[in-house]
């Protein structure tokens, strides 16, 4: 079976869920809305999943020695580059 919603392509998917799952599911979403819901359901849950991945994957990356201009913490690093652009930008807006 295959129909189109906004645009994408669904096709049905047969799968097993525990019986008070599926019960909760039906008293909670509306008749003719489960698809619907699990879709979404399944949507959040897999970005879940990826931005697990991507933070297990790069953990550890970041090197405090190769990044000396943190050492004092972010907001004096921040507070550093706004003072040294500071004239520029106003030199900046008043020639526009």
């Amino acid at each position: 079976m295959e129909a189109k919603l906004m645009n994408t392509a669904l096709k049905q998917a047969n799968f097993q869920i525990p019986e008070d799952l599926l019960n909760e599911l039906r008293a909670t979403v509306g008749k003719g809305e489960l698809s619907k819901f699990v879709s979404h359901a399944l949507k959040r849950e897999l970005q879940r999943l990826r931005q697990q991945t991507a933070i297990n994957e790069t953990f550890g990356i970041w090197k405090s020695e190769e990044h000396p201009e943190l050492a004092k913490g972010i907001n004096d690093f921040v507070r550093t580059l706004r003072k040294s652009t500071r004239g520029k930008r106003t030199n900046a807006t008043n020639h526009r």
